[in-house]
């Protein structure tokens, strides 16, 4: 475990714990130094006095305030430790929130509080344990490096975890950045959705999550060190073109998706065009019209034949009339 950077005590209504604050997080970043090519020397950073004009000691240096151009307040760092501020060497928690509350953008940097001493275990455990059954964060104010700070106090695993946290003046307002109205259709909604649902994940472990800038960095500085060429770079897949059917994008998305994953790809369904639907019903209605035809030249031809044998009637009746008026 790294060593304690501050010691001072959480407090929230009348219980007090006293607490070391021990970094979380470690730097694994490839670290270089400044040289001079022509012949490799160390070109470093010196200090150097104004007045003196000669390079100081850091026991000698220490923070002033400049009032004017000529008149300057020195400030110690004892004096900064002793600020007439209740938070001053204390972390007072100020508030409970439910951890969704709280906007990432936020959040800093992460530091384990380690309990100081036997007597600190107790309330230690009382607040973690607290904290982890009702699901909720603490909203914390405390003096660090100069400045008050907010901080956000949660539970990770057996631990308290406090963030620093910035003030919501330190937020820029994201309004100006934000894109014109686009509209969207909801079958392009839907298809991002499945994308999403196909890249969620339960942990963010394995080779998609591995630092490979620093692992080629360091393949390339121990090809150099052993005299050899430096590993050549993978071929690239060029530069993407730009997306003109975004729809179709997303299905290519949520395809790879699901390789990726191993599952087997759907069976596409493929409706039939409505030209064709069309041009099928244009193909029918000139054979309903020509049954239509014969059907109507049929019933004309037997109304004539009925005329024909009327006709035929009135003519042999006719002759009978005329001799019974004579």
């Amino acid at each position: 475990m790294p060593r304690s950077i501050w010691s001072g005590a959480i407090s929230f209504g009348l219980v007090t714990i006293p607490v070391d604050v021990v970094p979380a997080t470690e730097d694994h970043s490839v670290r270089f130094h400044q040289y001079h090519l022509q012949d490799m020397g160390r070109v470093r950073v010196r200090k150097y006095c104004e007045i003196e004009d000669r390079e100081v000691p850091q026991q000698e240096i220490g923070k002033g305030y400049a009032l004017t151009k000529d008149q300057v307040v020195p400030v110690l760092d004892e004096e900064l430790r002793e600020l007439p501020l209740p938070t001053a060497r204390a972390i007072e928690i100020v508030a409970f929130v439910p951890a969704g509350s709280i906007d990432p953008l936020r959040i800093g940097e992460g530091y384990y509080l380690q309990a100081s001493g036997t007597v600190a275990a107790k309330p230690y455990a009382l607040l973690r344990k607290a904290l982890a059954r009702t699901a909720k964060v603490a909203v914390a104010k405390f003096a660090w490096h100069g400045r008050e700070r907010l901080g956000l106090l949660r539970v990770r695993d057996e631990a308290l975890v406090l963030h620093s946290m910035r003030w919501p003046d330190e937020i820029r307002d994201p309004a100006e950045l934000a894109p014109p109205d686009i509209r969207l259709s909801d079958g392009e909604i839907t298809e991002a959705q499945h994308l999403i649902d196909r890249m969620t994940r339960d942990d963010l472990e394995g080779p998609d999550f591995a630092d490979h800038y620093t692992e080629a960095l360091e393949q390339v500085i121990e090809a150099k060190r052993e005299g050899h060429a430096p590993p050549e770079a993978p071929e690239s897949a060029g530069e993407p073109g730009r997306v003109l059917d975004l729809m179709a994008a997303l299905q290519a998305s949520v395809a790879r998706a699901k390789a990726s994953r191993g599952e087997a790809p759907e069976a596409e369904v493929h409706e039939l065009p409505k030209e064709t639907t069309a041009g099928a019903k244009a193909k029918k209605a000139p054979a309903k019209k020509t049954a239509a035809k014969k059907s109507t030249a049929k019933k004309t031809a037997a109304k004539t034949t009925a005329t024909k044998e009327t006709a035929k009637k009135t003519a042999a009746k006719q002759p009978a009339r005329r001799r019974r008026s004579a």
